[in-house]
């Protein structure tokens, strides 16, 4: 049976082969030059304390359809700001999640925190599309990749200065994740073929990850007591979209989620 993760990657590659037609990668990359500077993904959750916050600016998902009608992406990513996230993630699918890569340029003239192009990659062309858009981070997800084209992207991604925010499921794809050379790993707790989410996967695998790479658990996080079990398994970050977007003052959820204030 074709999962959804296969349908949206098909839909993807369409999408690429259509993008390239309107604008060779040679003209997209020409526009390098004028890119903003990179800002230091990375090091923005490599500063040790407590678990870090990648809160995500997303309208809509396959499973649950719009998340938030009043969806203004800047206004969004400004509150994350205001209320202590360290970094922003930007949905910039838009068949399936209702994102643009508009989005993610809007918002980083805006903010002044890293900023991560969330999508399905799986061509150069989306790279050099997030750069030129101003990502300073990119997600690449292990389940959508061979050994040799994950290899491939997180090492471009690296030449043009961006982070690569690998992700995996399955457990089998840990190894490939870490022989890519990946230094900023994602365990994401929803398995895309049924869509059930367990917390406690991010847990396991952070005993199987070397200390010296930094991880981010994502998705299922909507409690201060899911970001505690994190924190006290060694999880340095947490990417949550879902929870924030579907909240009705994304400013409080924030502070909860990062213990500023009491769950009322």
């Amino acid at each position: 049976m074709t999962s959804i993760l296969d349908k949206i990657v098909t839909a993807k590659r369409a999408e690429i082969a259509a993008a390239r037609q309107q604008r060779p990668i040679e003209q997209l990359r020409a526009a390098l030059a004028d890119a903003p500077p990179v800002r230091d993904f990375y090091g923005a959750l490599a500063g040790g304390g407590p678990i870090k916050l990648i809160a995500e600016v997303k309208k809509a998902s396959p499973s649950k359809g719009v998340i938030r009608a009043d969806f203004d992406p800047i206004r969004i990513a400004r509150i994350y700001q205001q209320h202590g996230a360290t970094c922003i993630s930007v949905l910039t699918d838009q068949p399936f999640f209702q994102g643009r890569l508009e989005y993610l340029s809007q918002i980083r003239q805006q903010v002044d925190l890293p900023v991560l192009r969330k999508d399905f990659l799986v061509d150069e062309y989306q790279l050099v599309q997030a750069r030129v858009a101003g990502a300073d981070a990119v997600l690449l997800i292990a389940e959508c990749l061979t050994d040799q084209h994950l290899k491939e992207l997180h090492d471009q991604a690296v030449q043009m200065g961006m982070t690569p925010l690998v992700e995996f499921y399955e457990p089998e794809n840990l190894a490939r994740v870490l022989d890519c050379g990946a230094r900023l790993i994602g365990v994401n707790n929803r398995d895309l073929k049924t869509f059930h989410v367990d917390l406690q996967h991010t847990v396991r695998m952070r005993q199987q990850i070397p200390d010296d790479r930094l991880l981010v658990g994502e998705s299922g996080i909507h409690h201060r007591s899911a970001a505690l079990l994190l924190e006290s398994a060694g999880v340095q970050a947490m990417l949550v979209g879902e929870h924030l977007m579907a909240s009705p003052d994304i400013g409080i959820a924030v502070d909860r989620l990062l213990g500023h204030v009491t769950a009322g």
